[in-house]
């Protein structure tokens, strides 16, 4: 599945065609650690300098709500939770995600 799904976009073999299939493959990067993909795929007007990530195992990805962000769109919403441990802890985390089409590609923009 990783194989026609995510890898690719994290390859650089293919670009994600809609703000859904990017927020999938930036969840999967989370999970795997590719924080080189994720810095290449945030906005550059809103990224920062670096990305670091603190370890935490992502364990589940649930997609509540998209808005736009199809291939004829520039602009998407996608509102999720994702499912992580700490240890011991176990948590979920909700957020809706800003998308943005710049050249031709999805980038994230911000969380609302």
């Amino acid at each position: 599945m990783y194989e026609t799904c995510c890898g690719p976009y994290h390859l650089g073999v293919a670009q994600a065609p809609t703000a859904e299939a990017l927020m999938r493959s930036r969840y999967s990067a989370f999970a795997l650690g590719l924080s080189d993909y994720l810095w290449r795929t945030w906005h550059p007007r809103t990224r920062p300098e670096t990305v670091t990530l603190d370890g935490t195992e992502w364990v589940g990805l649930e997609i509540v709500d998209v808005v736009d962000g199809t291939e004829r769109d520039q602009e998407g919403v996608v509102e999720f939770v994702a499912s992580y441990t700490e240890g011991r802890h176990r948590g979920r985390m909700r957020e809706r995600s800003r998308f943005e089409r710049r050249g031709g590609r999805w980038l994230y923009l911000d969380a609302v």
